[in-house]
């Protein structure tokens, strides 16, 4: 288990130790290493001296790169996926799914190539656009996928040419650094630096004035100081953050189809899920029949240490978001009736009973904010147009659902969903290839397909003369 952290090609201690929790059990497990500014400096300074060679290295020279900082990681895959359920407390399987699709996204992106384009040819013109890498990329990542998070911000970055210093949530700095200890046999020296705070070092990173461009993944209210601390030096910013988002249940559908779908869409990893189902939409014929069944599931569901066999959702990451969780089950119990759970587990650890609200009113906490957990309140429609428009009331806009028994009225009602994604009759659902993002305050930038991969690119025009 490395606790050391990744600067200038080497594994290093910190100035400093950080306690990292178990949140199964409420008590730390290791200590990482941590760093002061001084350290952050050293990073950036080592990303930017390797940044040129790295740069002139062509694409399929950091594809092989790439593609064996996958392979290492597909080597320890396994030691991985118990680390993650540690310090995250995901179920295991969950974990290994989230390793697998970490090291797929980098597989992915070791494929991908951005050839220059020719924009204009005649007998007197030729126009050029290729696209050349920005420099240092700072990555910043959250707790609740911190394997997943990490691999989609380094693999394009370096793909295109850059270097990176990544800072990991302090919650969940032990898959960063495992990460770091495969990279530092793997890749030339500075091109990846992988430093851990007490998030005191955030705002310092974000508008350093030697990086070049933050790619951040977190809360709306993170992401607008992420913004602001890069504004002064103009960085090229990517900020994937919250979501409050709804599903909407049409009248078409049939209550045993489609609950258990809406339930593990709401309660996976615990609910800590920017795309999570945060709030779900019943027209009134469906609405108790769709309350009852989501209130035995949630009834039913083994929640339990990450670690034991058969367990479906495990503990709230960190102790802020599990107080937080206690604070929107007061005002779930407040305004509306709690069909079940409504209670943290009476165990050590950070457990919440996954819970389920109906006839809440709309101006709600619960409703109104992300509550990023467990606790997912149903809400009553009479008119499809007006549950469109309860659901598109928000300063949120990064996912949705629209579960329905005639596919093509789905997809009717998702084109009015005010969000970068809507799913039809699925769950959540991110592509390697497609592009994806947040409207509104729930992000700017996209991650993922070409689009992706060019996030982490500026165009440079050549325009030539012929004849």
């Amino acid at each position: 288990m490395n606790t050391k952290m990744l600067i200038g090609g080497k594994l290093v201690d910190g100035a400093g130790k950080l306690d990292v929790v178990n949140p199964a059990t409420g008590r730390s497990f290791v200590q990482a290493e941590r760093a002061d500014e001084a350290q952050l400096e050293l990073a950036v300074s080592s990303a930017k001296q390797a940044f040129p060679a790295w740069a002139a290295c062509g694409w399929e020279e950091r594809a092989g790169y790439v593609s064996r900082l996958a392979d290492g990681l597909e080597e320890v895959k396994d030691d991985l996926a118990r680390l993650l359920t540690m310090e995250q407390g995901k179920p295991l399987n969950q974990a290994k799914g989230e390793i697998a699709a970490g090291i797929q996204e980098m597989r992915h992106v070791a494929g991908q190539r951005i050839e220059p384009v020719v924009l204009r040819e005649d007998a007197r013109t030729r126009i050029i656009e290729h696209r050349t890498p920005l420099g240092v990329v700072a990555a910043i990542t959250p707790w609740n996928f911190p394997f997943l998070m990490v691999t989609q911000k380094i693999g394009p970055a370096l793909m295109a040419g850059n270097t990176v210093v990544a800072k990991p949530a302090p919650t969940t700095p032990m898959i960063a650094l495992a990460i770091a200890a495969v990279a530092a046999d793997v890749l030339p020296a500075g091109v990846l630096n992988v430093i851990v705070d007490d998030n005191d070092l955030g705002a310092k990173l974000s508008g350093h004035r030697d990086v070049a461009k933050v790619t951040f993944t977190g809360s709306t209210v993170t992401g607008r100081k992420v913004g602001a601390a890069g504004a002064d030096t103009l960085k090229r910013i990517t900020l994937e953050l919250g979501g409050n988002d709804a599903a909407i249940v049409l009248d078409d559908v049939r209550v045993a189809d489609v609950a258990p779908s809406i339930f593990r869409a709401a309660t996976m990893n615990a609910g800590q899920v920017c795309l999570a189902t945060k709030r779900v939409y019943a027209p009134a014929p469906l609405y108790d029949e769709l309350c009852d069944a989501l209130a035995k599931l949630a009834s039913e569901a083994v929640v339990d240490d990450g670690d034991k066999q058969g367990t479906q959702i495990g503990p709230i990451q960190n102790r802020m978001q599990y107080e937080k969780l206690l604070g929107y089950l007061d005002d779930a119990k407040a305004n509306g009736t709690v069909i079940a759970g409504g209670h943290p587990l009476e165990r050590e650890g950070y457990f919440i009973a996954p819970t389920i609200v109906r006839d809440i009113p709309d101006d709600a906490a619960l409703v109104r904010e992300e509550q990023f957990g467990p606790v997912l309140p149903v809400l009553k429609y009479d008119d499809i147009d007006d549950a469109i428009a309860r659901a598109n009331d928000s300063e949120y806009g990064l996912g949705g659902i629209v579960w329905a028994g005639d596919t093509q009225r789905g997809v009717e009602v998702a084109m009015k969903i005010n969000t970068g994604t809507v799913w039809v009759n699925k769950g959540v659902e991110i592509p390697s290839d497609i592009p994806f993002g947040g409207a509104k305050q729930s992000g700017i930038g996209r991650k993922g397909g070409d689009e992706g991969l060019e996030a982490f690119t500026q165009p440079h025009i050549v325009n030539v003369a012929l004849g």
